[in-house]
């Protein structure tokens, strides 16, 4: 049995609105195992990246002008998903945008009878309590301190590892993943990004920070001991 785990980052909420998406991530499992099969993509969303969007993911409209747009990923994205359910967190939300998107370039919409909804499944087994994938990191003692903004690859892998205890949990025994072409040797290590995101904080700002640092001096906090 062959399940894709996906996430997506976007512009918004809304494609009703005009929203889109800006990066897929997605890991290949095969009878509930992962196979080292991967799909990743940063998207040009031909539009300005609003400021509260950015600050979820940091994906700005420097470093997403030097992406392809969807247009020309939608083949090889329908390929790598084709025949596969698809294990999303929230999945009305990531089918919405990618149906949006798939609309846009005349591709086939993606059916929402092929998502597994996550998101559900862990509100039906663990009725009012948080079930946000940081939650559940912590519930199943999952590591997500790579976690540090949104990140579709990222968030596909943490997913991954959570979808996994809910359907029953991990079988650590087991070393050897085998694909139906291949074999990789599972390593949990989860993805950084190819290429790290510009600094928030400008030049300007660290050097009035420096200046503020020297002017504290020995009365900085840091600077005290514990009688």
């Amino acid at each position: 049995m062959r399940e894709i785990v996906l996430d997506t980052e976007t512009t918004g909420l809304s494609p009703a609105e005009g929203d889109r998406v800006v990066e897929i991530g997605a890991v290949e499992l095969f009878n509930h195992l992962p196979t080292g099969k991967i799909f990743h993509q940063y998207i040009n969303p031909e539009k300005s990246m609003p400021q509260s969007a950015f600050e979820v993911h940091g994906l700005g409209d420097d470093f997403l002008s030097r992406y392809p747009t969807f247009k020309e990923i939608a083949q090889r994205f329908v390929d790598f998903i084709s025949g596969a359910k698809l294990v999303i967190h929230n999945a009305k939300f990531d089918i919405a945008f990618l149906n949006s998107e798939l609309k846009k370039v005349d591709f086939k919409e993606i059916p929402f009878s092929q998502a597994i909804d996550t998101l559900e499944i862990a509100r039906s087994k663990f009725p009012g309590s948080p079930v946000s994938l940081d939650a559940l990191c912590r519930r199943f003692s999952i590591d997500n301190s790579a976690r540090e903004k949104h990140g579709a690859l990222l968030d596909s892998e943490i997913l991954a590892e959570i979808y996994l205890e809910l359907i029953g949990g991990r079988q650590p025994n087991l070393s050897l993943i085998k694909s139906e072409n291949n074999s990789a040797n599972y390593n949990k290590t989860h993805t950084k990004r190819s290429e790290p995101l510009a600094p928030l904080i400008t030049h300007v700002e660290k050097e009035e920070h420096n200046l503020l640092i020297e002017k504290i001096g020995s009365h900085a906090i840091w600077h005290k001991t514990k009688n």
